[in-house]
């Protein structure tokens, strides 16, 4: 009975230890955020008033200031009555391309962190610039954008976007067309007389309906554009440069190993990041001897001090939020030397008979506990056969 109760104990004890190291070896880091300093990129989609996957169709006498593309689709009809002043490109190596550069941004757009998100209805607005979200964003009255010419707005709208009849989105203190995007993850619909502002980009399909006027571009990803008697003007003079994508870290690499002293000792802290970061210890320390390089997060060294050591990395690369990560690591002893018995070691030197050699390499936090588990029922069962 006694045998069992010990080994028991020994198991819930082997449990407790293991729970408070994975504990003490879990990540703390924030969630990362991803930011613009400009406008999206479009790339050769630029040109382009309005830009398809499947079909373009018109009816009435549209008027399109800028290009018509369409690609892999082939069907490209109500041009007459619709006047396009500008190239149409249907399923030819331009469209394609623009195509092709359109999903970028609309990826780009779609992985920004929103300023504002849970949003609906934007009318009676009036917003400053940045990322704004919603899961189905409207405007059905007056939507005003104030900013320079060098604001950006940029709205996701995880599902639909619907722009009401009579609608009008505007844009003042000289800020411009060039500098609006709208991010949409099904279809967007342009109502009857209104006027609207920015660039869409529909990952299916996007609709103007009658006398519709848009300053901006019509881009569908996967599916159609159909217009209906409407003004197209794709915005000129965007002479803004294009913004550069930036996202805070996010801690990747898996937690440090033990270590023992007098041996040589590497870990290398990794993180997801645009720009990359640099990294340091901001609470705790690293174990006597090991340094961490600020610029490649290598943690190297040759411990000096048997014992745990509590600490907590940084990454940052100037965008927030910053992400940190807790750490425990354990240097053990240094080995014995040879011929020696290893300190805890059962009479007769049980554990060289294991196999295992000491200070051959680093042994795990898991390996050590069940090492010790070993130990003690070793132990455990040679006093037991002298008690007998």
């Amino acid at each position: 009975m006694s045998r069992i109760r010990a080994r028991a104990t020994l198991a819930a004890a082997a449990v407790a230890v293991a729970g408070a190291l994975a504990l003490a070896l879990v990540p703390t880091a924030a969630m990362a955020a991803t930011t613009i300093d400009g406008p999206i990129d479009l790339g050769t989609a630029a040109p382009f008033s309005v830009l398809a996957s499947s079909t373009v169709t018109n009816t009435g006498p549209s008027v399109i200031n800028g290009d018509v593309g369409l690609s892999p689709g082939t069907s490209i009809t109500g041009f007459p009555p619709g006047i396009v002043n500008g190239t149409t490109h249907a399923t030819d190596t331009v469209a394609a391309q623009a195509r092709a550069d359109l999903t970028t941004a609309y990826n780009v757009a779609a992985g920004l962190t929103p300023v504002a998100s849970g949003l609906g209805d934007l009318t009676g607005a009036s917003l400053t610039p940045g990322v704004y979200a919603g899961g189905t964003l409207s405007v059905t009255g007056e939507l005003t954008l104030a900013g320079t010419a060098e604001s950006v707005w940029i709205f996701q709208a995880a599902s639909t976007l619907t722009i009401g009849t009579g609608a009008i989105v505007t844009v003042t203190g000289g800020a411009s067309a060039c500098n609006v995007f709208w991010q949409v993850g099904s279809s967007a619909r342009i109502g009857s007389g209104a006027q609207f502002v920015g660039t869409v980009m529909a990952d299916i399909s996007v609709t103007a309906e009658t006398a519709a006027t848009v300053t901006g571009r019509l881009l569908a990803r996967t599916g159609a554009v159909t217009l209906d008697t409407n003004t197209l003007n794709a915005p000129t003079g965007c002479t803004t440069p294009v913004g550069t994508v930036r996202t805070s870290p996010e801690i990747t690499s898996a937690a440090p190993a033990p270590g023992q002293a007098g041996v040589d000792y590497g870990h290398t802290i990794t993180s997801s990041a645009q720009p990359q970061a640099a990294y340091a210890i901001v609470s705790g320390a690293l174990p006597p001897g090991l340094t961490i390089d600020s610029a490649t997060g290598v943690i190297s060294g040759r411990p000096t001090t048997p014992g745990t050591y509590s600490f907590t990395v940084s990454a940052g690369n100037g965008t927030l939020p910053d992400a940190t990560a807790s750490y425990t690591i354990t240097i053990a002893a240094a080995a014995s030397p040879a011929g020696a018995p290893l300190a805890g070691a059962g009479a007769g030197g049980e554990l060289a008979e294991s196999g295992m050699e000491v200070g051959s390499a680093p042994l795990t936090a898991i390996a050590a506990i069940a090492l010790g588990a070993v130990i003690l029922l070793v132990n455990s069962r040679g006093r037991s056969r002298v008690a007998n």
